[in-house]
């Protein structure tokens, strides 16, 4: 029987649609564990009351558009076991009235289910593993963790809920604001950023000699780090990769600074590595947060290719460097600016940064570039 027989009135319900291993958690797979169902309905709001197959027909969508959905969030199928709420009938009746309005393609409202659902596991997990965990150990003697966690959620999941919602709305601002900001629409699709990796030195040698604990507050305090500036002096941080991370800013000065910032403030702690970073500027493409493009792959490249405690840019951002200026054309150039400025009596340009050709050379999959070294200028 196919699925339309049964949206007729067939008794049969449909086979479950497998779901790919790739994008789903299997941790959302149904339990009948009794606390786990406790907390699930006071997460939900809701008691289980639905097949996959019934909350797709009580919101008016079809199965296959219904298990697309599902799959985009990250949900592992669960067959036809009775285990969705109300919620989730009103998620799937939200989604498919987007399409039928005509405010999102279909192709469009799944993709706003993917980067949703994969933003929120990485926070939940996250907030599980090092929030929840810590806080619910037994506070005395013969308490179990069962008796603990349940109190806690819900003295938590209120608080939690609504901070979550005001830094949604304030990055939904910053993100909106950065739409009408821009020239045309193609900007908003292949844009002119700075885009800048920072990478740890040595770090694969390090995780051999550190203990699995040291390694995960290394790394955790290198992001934290890494993320506090990118944030603080203007930039955004697109996506942190263990012993790296990717940083974008809308113009060369305030990712030249960053970089900066990040080599003089690790580099005074005796716990981190060596860093190094590598930026480029150019055309960048963005899709659900991320960038792509040459630009990245060029910015990459540098990364691996500079010294320790060194930055490293492509001739794009020296050059933007020069025209907005932030750095001279050349130190000669700034001498003689400044014996003209003293002659006269008057106050010398003044430059943030310091730009070094280096030796050209070629990258990999780029053809030759020319790097230059970014420092900071003596003030």
């Amino acid at each position: 029987m196919t699925v339309d027989d049964a949206h007729n009135g067939g008794e049969a319900e449909p086979p479950a649609y497998p779901t790919p291993h790739h994008v789903v958690d299997h941790t959302a797979e149904p339990t009948d564990d009794p606390l786990a169902i406790r907390l699930e309905q006071l997460i939900l709001g809701a008691d289980r009351r639905y097949t996959p197959f019934q909350a797709a027909r009580t919101a008016g969508v079809s199965m296959e558009l219904a298990s697309r959905f599902w799959r985009a969030m990250g949900f592992a199928d669960i067959g036809q076991a009775k285990a969705l709420t109300e919620a989730d009938v009103l998620a799937l009746r939200r989604l498919a009235g987007l399409v039928e309005a005509g405010l999102l393609s279909e192709p469009m409202a799944v993709q706003v289910a993917r980067s949703t659902g994969q933003t929120t596991a990485r926070l939940a997990v996250w907030q599980i593993d090092s929030f929840l965990e810590g806080l619910t150990e037994p506070p005395e003697p013969g308490m179990t963790r069962t008796e603990v966690t349940y109190p806690l959620v819900e003295l938590l999941l209120p608080e939690l809920e609504e901070f979550l919602i005001y830094v949604w709305r304030r990055q939904l601002a910053a993100a909106t604001g950065r739409v009408v900001q821009a020239a045309d629409d193609e900007e908003m699709v292949d844009r002119r950023l700075a885009v800048g990796f920072a990478d740890l030195v040595g770090f694969t040698r390090l995780t051999r000699r550190l203990e699995e604990e040291e390694l995960g507050e290394l790394v955790e305090a290198f992001e934290t780090t890494c993320a506090d500036l990118v944030a603080a002096h203007g930039g955004r941080l697109i996506k942190t990769l263990g012993d790296e991370v990717l940083y974008a800013a809308d113009d060369a000065g305030t990712a030249a600074e960053i970089a900066l910032r990040l080599i003089e403030t690790l580099s005074h702690d005796e716990t981190m590595p060596a860093l190094r970073v590598g930026i480029a500027f150019g055309t960048v493409t963005t899709r659900m947060g991320d960038v792509f493009g040459t630009t990245v792959n060029l910015a990459s490249r540098l990364t691996s290719i500079a010294p320790k405690d060194t930055v490293l840019v492509d001739g794009a951002l020296a050059e933007e460097l020069t025209r907005t200026g932030d750095a001279p054309v050349s130190e000669t150039q700034a001498a003689e600016e400044a014996a003209r400025a003293e002659k006269e009596g008057e106050e010398p340009p003044t430059y943030r940064f310091a730009l070094q050709p280096m030796w050209q050379r070629p990258v990999r999959g780029l053809g030759v570039v020319e790097p230059w070294q970014l420092s900071r200028r003596p003030t």
